[in-house]
């Protein structure tokens, strides 16, 4: 018989609310006592998570794809076929979804921009040039919770982070050298330079404007595993950003993306040998990615529709007023209304300009936001009004000048963003090491599932998640 002790209660503070985290103590018979013995404490674990930004799940399978590291994990390890991502499949709201188990309706990273509606001015969250963490993080991370309940924290380059209380050892997802080293752990700078990982390239003639290009993701793997070594966190995040940025440039599944993908697979060695070599035993690793990724074919200027309906005013090319706003997310396109005494009769505007155009896939109404996890905009002022999904091989553009061009052909060869069932859009999900079942093979998985699985690895649970632990994949 199983006796259950009086739970024990820890509080920690998340962006001003109080949470709640229980840890049962459990007594039991003699020979589940030794099982208890024998296993791992959460406190002896490490638990690294690899985000590959724009790593589409349909790479494990390409043959094109030299990922030998990825497969090798997934072999001995498990994996999804799919991971689903969250509205809009984009950087931001995807990897704060990764760790705290929620849609972007609860935890509020709406995008990776969004419209400011007191000022009517865009807003840009990628490379944190505005808040910090908890600004805009509404809900517990697993490392705020990590940290709760007793547990070590690292996170390199992770979206939403920077100045994150609950972070041990960091180094925040920023552009310029002054955020940089600002934000990043005292301790981390000094261990970096001391090791020639340059961190802070101030040598750049763009470090004065502010304008300095991010660490290279060898630079960031580096510090990352120097982290790794000298203070074994428990919990540890790294993000991978360079198959993203080559896929946009270049489009998804050509010779530039395949060459990113190789070395994403090496650099994911890399952390995998130090797990190996010093957590013998004691590590799980998770390779992930936020989205996938289709090719550009056609762009989209919505703006230039809005203006030909009379709900844009432009002068040039730029809009400069009017009772319709757009910030474009890749394939989504979010719909601003600002003009609250004639909102239904906008909508229906907007919708019949949008709904049979070519392109369009999808108008969303206010009264569908929730079905794709997205706040209503009487919840969270940043959430859009309507949201616009192109079909896959199109793009939005922001221009609102001249006539609507189906042929226009868009800057970057590829792009994301899309609806999250669109097959190209789906994530990658593997999972190998501690407590991983060898050889655990599931279906689509969705990435609110992500940080449950981690929690329960690391003895904590995540209160009111949208996700469940993929119990399948775990040893019992």
């Amino acid at each position: 018989m199983i006796k259950y002790s009086r739970a024990k209660s820890i509080r920690i503070l998340g962006n001003g609310a109080r949470v709640f985290v229980s840890a049962a103590v459990v007594l039991c018979s003699p020979a589940m006592a030794h099982s208890a013995e024998s296993a791992l404490k959460p406190s002896d674990r490490v638990v690294v998570m690899i985000s590959v930004d724009g790593l589409a799940a349909d790479y494990l399978d390409d043959p094109k794809a030299d990922m030998p590291t990825i497969r090798a994990l997934a072999a001995e390890g498990a994996r999804a076929a799919t991971m689903k991502a969250v509205t809009p499949t984009v950087t931001w709201p995807n990897h704060t979804t990764l760790v705290t188990g929620v849609m972007p309706a609860r935890h509020g990273v709406v995008g990776n921009n969004y419209l400011d509606r007191a000022t009517g001015k865009r807003v840009a969250l990628i490379s944190d040039p505005v808040y910090d963490k908890d600004e805009i993080v509404k809900v517990p991370t697993i490392y705020d919770l990590a940290k709760a309940v007793g547990l070590t924290t690292a996170a390199a380059r992770w979206p939403a982070s920077r100045n994150a209380k609950t972070l041990d050892w960091t180094f925040p997802d920023v552009r310029s050298v002054e955020l940089l080293e600002k934000y990043t752990t005292a301790v981390v700078l000094k261990e970096t330079e001391a090791a020639g990982i340059k961190m802070l390239n101030k040598d750049d003639p763009k470090a004065a404007a502010g304008d300095t290009p991010q660490p290279s993701d060898d630079i960031c793997l580096r510090a990352f595993n120097l982290i790794l070594e000298k203070h074994r966190p428990n919990l540890a995040l790294l993000h991978l950003v360079d198959v993203d940025h080559d896929e946009h440039l270049y489009g998804p599944r050509n010779e530039k993306a395949y060459a990113a993908i190789k070395i994403a697979d090496n650099q994911v060695r890399e952390v995998w040998e130090v797990l190996k070599r010093d957590f013998p035993g004691k590590a799980t690793l998770f390779v992930v990615s936020d989205h996938g990724f289709p090719e550009n074919k056609k762009a989209i200027l919505p703006n230039v529709v809005l203006r030909k309906a009379g709900l844009l005013e432009v002068a040039g090319k730029k809009e400069t007023s009017g009772p319709v706003q757009l910030v474009a997310q890749g394939g989504t396109e979010f719909i601003y209304i600002l003009d609250e005494k004639r909102r239904d009769e906008i909508a229906k505007r907007v919708r019949k300009a949008f709904e049979n155009l070519e392109g369009v896939s999808k108008v969303i109404g206010s009264d569908q936001l929730h079905q794709y996890g997205v706040a209503n905009p009487k919840d969270d002022p940043k959430a859009p009004d309507m949201i616009l999904f192109s079909k896959e091989g199109y793009i939005f553009g922001d221009t609102a000048a001249g006539d609507l061009p189906f042929n226009a052909k868009p800057e970057r060869k590829g792009s994301h963003g899309h609806d999250p069932s669109i097959p190209n859009l789906k994530a990658t999900f593997v999972a190998w090491g501690a407590d991983i079942k060898p050889g655990a093979r599931i279906g689509e998985v969705q990435n609110t599932a992500v940080a449950p699985t981690i929690a329960k690895l690391l003895g904590f649970s995540i209160p009111n998640a949208d996700g469940k632990a993929v119990e399948e994949i775990l040893k019992r």
